[in-house]
């Protein structure tokens, strides 16, 4: 039935002048770069380039080190920021990403894009646009004869009509694992996902958003929130975030504590704390954390934390009311307990690291031993293998020697009888 299908595709796609795909069902690859190259000439020219380089390149960074990562590299990667309001992001087929200027004012931080854009990689990585067009083949083709579509531009607008409908349940499930794993292979806060998860559902919440892009079928947030917490476990990230029931988010690792409960204008208490934890994480990667390397930058009404070169967090007066004078004051405080944190890290770290050498070993002496077997077998096949032939030339030669004596016999009688 499959074959007879895709004979149909083809001979529709001959019978209206279409080039049909490279290989029989599916979209090649210079057919998914010109579908995703003609749409995004189509949004550029709908909202405009940021004329930025700035932040063209900003975002071009973070998006570059993320398709490193993604396992898809056939492609090149274009990464662009739209001139719109609009709190959204879009992924093109062959590579064509696009976030818009709303987006950026709504979420800032390297963190929270990498969030972002690292899932609209994992659509395109997955090639779910592309996969979605050929899903629905019939439809696609009807587009390309109502079109009169020639050279493909038929699957320009299938393409631009997949990526405004949305994309699957399963689809941004799929893209929200990749966009995990991607952010933290790449280098990024591991928390991201999580906090733009729960940043696009609080504005969804209060109306905001649009019906496709980032808005699109997505799973629900506390499903959606869980899977991105069980991710974070498998990948056994730490410190930890606990979300309390008074709004104070905890930042946890053995005994040690912080806490976190002021919500600074849109921006929660709990992703203050991700943002926190996450990149205590980003820091721990480097190797053993160094209790020196916490400074604290005083601006006066807000203190910057840092660990060397990361940006830790930004505290505010408000968050040293009751407690300490100033935001100079109290950042102050919390890098004396990140300094506490330091030693407590390191212990951790070292006993994972050996845990993962001593698992290591064990891996390794479980192949030695394996190895040993294997060879030990062939060992014994090659010894009963040369047995055998050894046996066999044996025989051989003694059947040869019993011929040659019965030749000689047969041979001194006939001499004795012709001599008689």
């Amino acid at each position: 039935m499959k074959r007879i299908f895709l004979a149909l595709v083809f001979a529709l796609c001959v019978v209206f002048g279409i080039t049909p795909p490279t290989h029989a069902g599916m979209i090649s690859l210079e057919q998914e770069i010109e579908m995703g190259r003609e749409t995004a000439n189509y949004l550029e020219a709908q909202y405009g380039v940021v004329q930025d380089y700035a932040l063209q390149e900003r975002i071009n960074n973070i998006g570059q080190r993320l398709a490193a990562v993604c396992g898809r590299n056939e492609i090149t990667y274009s990464f662009k920021v739209l001139n719109s309001n609009e709190v959204n992001a879009l992924a093109c087929p062959g590579g064509f990403i696009y976030v818009f200027k709303g987006l950026i004012d709504y979420m800032p931080s390297d963190t929270e894009l990498a969030g972002v854009i690292g899932h609209e990689v994992g659509h395109v990585a997955k090639k779910h646009t592309v996969n979605s067009i050929e899903k629905q083949m019939w439809t696609t083709l009807a587009l390309i004869v109502a079109t009169g579509g020639r050279g493909g531009m038929g699957l320009i607008g299938a393409a631009q009509q997949a990526l405004f409908a949305g994309y699957s349940r399963t689809d941004e499930r799929g893209a929200d694992k990749e966009g995990f794993y991607n952010t933290v292979k790449a280098g990024f806060n591991p928390y991201a996902m999580l906090i733009t998860a729960s940043k696009l559902e609080d504005l969804a919440a209060q109306g905001g958003g649009a019906n496709y892009g980032l808005f699109s079928s997505h799973p629900e947030p506390e499903e959606r929130v869980k899977r991105i917490n069980k991710y974070l476990k498998e990948y056994d990230i730490t410190p930890m975030v606990v979300l309390n029931e008074n709004g104070v988010a905890t930042i946890t690792e053995g005994d040690w504590t912080f806490n976190i409960g002021q919500d600074i204008g849109s921006t929660k208490a709990e992703y203050r704390a991700y943002m926190l934890a996450g990149s205590l994480w980003v820091a721990r990667q480097r190797g053993p954390i160094n209790p020196d390397y916490f400074v604290v930058y005083d601006n006066g009404s807000y203190a910057h934390i840092y660990y060397d070169d990361i940006q830790l967090l930004t505290v505010y007066n408000q968050d040293a009311v009751g407690i300490t004078p100033d935001a100079g004051s109290y950042a102050a405080a919390c890098t004396k307990m990140l300094r506490e944190w330091a030693p407590i890290a390191n212990y951790n770290d070292k006993l994972k690291k050996d845990a993962a050498f001593a698992a290591e070993q064990k891996r390794l002496a479980e192949e030695q031993k394996k190895l040993e077997k294997e060879q030990a077998k062939k060992a014994k096949e090659e010894q009963k293998r040369l047995e055998k032939e050894r046996k066999a030339k044996e025989k051989a030669e003694k059947k040869r020697l019993e011929e040659e004596r019965k030749a000689r016999e047969k041979a001194e009688k006939e001499a004795k009888k012709k001599a008689a």
